[in-house]
């Protein structure tokens, strides 16, 4: 128990630093609270902002990354997101949060972030994670396995994935350099996508027949 609340401290530690390089345009105020109703407000970088006078705890808390997500799905993984829309507070910030729970051999798949890098701390288990580089780069394979207490950076845009390779479950924090991260997952957005990307385009891209293209455009767009 001990060892998970030094880590939690740790993964604490990466999410505050985080912020000397966040992604995110700097503030050019010291706090702009999230708020949905616009009226006696500013918009500011996506959200509108409360009068800061009017800022309390609330709008900087969140409560819960204590409890582990529910893994009982196709991919055997749960993402707990802790950004702008659960914390008001981080709006301008160019920082947020995520807890990952991995049921045994889960996967969070090949995905990418938009607009943030990640850096990711394992709690409990064993993952094998990686990113991908550009066409420019060879599309090398920067991969790693990670116990309790490694960390690991995927850089902004890179495609990468994490994969619990135990038996047992796994655990990780993670602190990205946006108030609003975004994920694009791969496998998703291009069999996905609605209306339905051109079978016989993808079949063309992936070297694939254009049937197995359809296949597998009913599974995801069906969210089998």
């Amino acid at each position: 128990m001990e060892g998970v609340q030094l880590l939690l401290g740790f993964a604490l530690l990466i999410l505050a630093s985080s912020l000397a390089s966040a992604y995110d345009p700097s503030p050019l105020q010291d706090i702009c609270v999230a708020i949905d109703e616009p009226k006696n407000a500013v918009f500011v970088n996506g959200k509108f902002c409360k009068d800061p006078k009017l800022a309390k705890p609330e709008d900087f808390f969140f409560s819960g990354l204590d409890q582990p997500g529910d893994t009982a799905n196709r991919l055997g993984f749960k993402v707990t997101t802790v950004n702008v829309e659960q914390i008001p507070g981080l709006n301008t910030l160019g920082v947020s949060a995520v807890r990952i729970d991995f049921a045994p051999y889960g996967q969070n798949p090949p995905h990418i972030h938009p607009r943030a890098t990640e850096i990711l701390v394992v709690l409990e288990g064993t993952l094998h994670v990686g990113f991908v580089t550009s066409n420019q780069l060879n599309n090398t394979l920067i991969a790693k396995v990670l116990n309790k207490g490694d960390v690991f950076v995927f850089p902004i845009g890179m495609i990468h994935f994490q994969f619990n390779i135990g038996k047992t479950n796994a655990v990780a924090f993670a602190g990205l350099g946006s108030q609003n991260p975004g994920v694009i997952t791969i496998a998703n957005t291009v069999f996905g996508a609605d209306p339905p990307i051109n079978p016989d385009f993808l079949g063309k891209a992936f070297q694939l027949d254009p049937q197995v293209v359809k296949d597998l455009q009913n599974k995801f767009m069906n969210g089998d």
